[in-house]
């Protein structure tokens, strides 16, 4: 019987991967569901197993069965592994996605895990939180804190009970990494949250899923109950979030889970030393605590012998938007921001130029070309004012007006905000009124020279529109923007607010045309 392999993942899903899967089962196919291997221009993705290879087929329509059992479906591709977006990878966390059966205990053993865990328990605490310090790991979720530092913390702090909490309420904007894994290697988060239980002395742990992923749901509660033998002592469960933004942020989602309105904590207490119910808590992200199998089963010197600078390790880099290749790429710190939206993503998808990524989500930075010889890594990026976040690149193309991108971060922020601090609650609100004012200015300007003559002529061509009591003029409510966003980054309460800045101020900065200025005089001259 021929075994065929395509995916279970939502996104495949929602390209009609079940229609596909049903069509081959009815053609007398043995049918294996895998996760994604993360290349969505491919989806439904079909792999034919035969001598040792698992040639792939797609994206394939239940139209095309007996073209692809015959082999001479045009969209063949030939040994799956061998493909250059697959075959330039550094996959830890996700190298066994889109090859098991993520719901497999037996396939997931195969495949090299629960070796951690058994390597882990074979070890005192304190030795496993020193690997994962020795590794070099970091938060994957957006602050890039040291992970086997936020461990100590919680290991050395003195309680009758500890919780181990994953944060799974992946709510950026172009991102789907947490998703993809939770879908088609729940087990590996699992083997991540034992460890991290027996290495701090935490007996039970928490998985908060926002409600938009039913698969990842279902698919941890199944892998949950199948694995509960295995990880004993541990224990898990699955809470499910109400899709607000704000209970991505670490407290806010305690809260979430305690049953209380998601609303950002003042620290300290750091959640390590009063987090959930007020015991000592671990929360990471789910790439986070996804990647402290390997680390253990494979040694901390082998995690850490990849990565730049100080970050280290593998980043499951997102790419979305207006990309050609959209899809999870993971690799090690260090690759260039060029690289990875021309050479990997292939430019846009419309085939106009890119003009702008956004990074980090909805409140990452963006960066024009001019700056893609970046090197994806924490400092690189906080230096040219960016963040990496947790690694979604969203891509723009020439098409994209930046000034409507700045209003909407203010938006997103005041709609999002859970209302707690002044800062983000009135600041945003505020934000999109000025970001008002600064598009209704700029859309009624004259045509501005271009060069250096353009100094005082905007705001003297706007003068006789100023109001009694507010200056409209754009270098007016320029000031006043940046003023805003500096208020906001230092006084918020959080990232919410506190990062807002960020897309505002960085298309501020590279895209001053968009918001009345004219283009900087090399683009002018052109």
């Amino acid at each position: 019987m021929t075994r065929i392999y395509i995916s279970r993942d939502m996104a495949s899903v929602a390209l009609g991967a079940d229609d596909v899967a049903r069509a081959f089962e009815a053609a007398g196919c043995e049918v294996v569901r895998t996760g994604s291997r993360g290349l969505f221009s491919i989806e439904p993705l079909v792999e034919v197993e035969s001598e040792g290879k698992r040639i792939g087929f797609g994206p394939v329509g239940p139209e095309d069965v007996a073209a692809v059992l015959d082999g001479s479906h045009k969209a063949r591709l030939g040994d799956v592994a061998e493909l250059p977006f697959f075959a330039g990878q550094q996959r830890f966390t996700f190298a066994r996605c889109g090859i098991i059966d993520p719901l497999s205990l037996q396939d997931y053993a195969d495949h090299g895990g629960w070796r951690g865990l058994d390597a882990a328990r074979a070890m005192a605490p304190q030795a496993v939180v020193d690997a994962v310090k020795a590794s070099g790991l970091r938060g994957r979720g957006g602050a890039g804190f040291p992970t086997g530092i936020k461990w100590q913390t919680v290991l050395d702090a003195v309680s009758d009970a500890k919780f181990i909490v994953c944060n799974a309420d992946e709510g950026d904007s172009g991102t789907f990494a947490d998703r993809m894994l939770m879908e088609g290697d729940p087990f590996c988060l699992i083997e991540g949250m034992a460890i991290a239980g027996h290495a701090v002395g935490a007996g039970h742990g928490y998985i908060y899923i926002r409600s938009e992923y039913p698969f990842a749901i279902a698919a941890m509660r199944e892998a949950i109950a199948l694995s509960a033998e295995r990880i004993a002592p541990f224990t898990l469960e699955v809470r499910v979030g109400a899709g607000a933004y704000v209970c991505g942020e670490e407290t806010a989602l305690l809260d979430s889970i305690e049953g209380k309105r998601g609303q950002v904590r003042a620290k300290p207490p750091l959640p390590a030393l009063s987090g959930l119910f007020g015991q000592p808590t671990v929360i990471n992200n789910v790439l986070s605590l996804a990647a402290v199998p390997f680390i253990l089963a494979e040694g901390a010197e082998a995690y850490a012998a990849v990565g730049f600078g100080r970050s280290r390790g593998t980043m499951p880099v997102q790419l979305a938007g207006n990309v050609k290749h959209g899809g999870l790429y993971e690799i090690g710190f260090g690759i260039t921001l060029g690289e990875l939206v021309n050479g990997i993503g292939g430019g846009t998808a419309s085939g106009r130029p890119v003009r702008a990524v956004q990074v980090g989500g909805p409140l990452g930075a963006y960066f024009p070309p001019s700056m893609f010889d970046l090197p994806f890594d924490y400092e690189a990026f906080a230096q040219a004012g960016g963040l990496i976040g947790h690694a979604g690149i969203t891509l723009f193309d020439d098409m994209v007006d930046m000034a409507h991108m700045a209003r909407f971060a203010m938006e997103f922020c005041a709609v999002e905000s859970c209302g707690k601090c002044t800062p983000c609650r009135i600041g945003s609100t505020r934000g999109v009124e000025v970001m008002d004012r600064i598009i209704a200015a700029r859309d009624s300007a004259p045509a501005v020279p271009a060069g250096r003559q353009w100094e005082g002529y905007l705001q003297k061509a706007l003068n006789s529109r100023t109001p009694d009591r507010i200056d409209t003029g754009l270098e007016a409510q320029t000031a006043l923007l940046r003023d805003l966003c500096d208020t906001m980054k230092h006084g918020s309460l959080c990232a919410l607010g506190g990062f807002t800045p960020y897309p505002v101020l960085s298309a501020l900065d590279h895209f001053p045309q968009d918001f009345g200025a004219p283009a900087p005089i090399k683009e002018a001259a052109e």
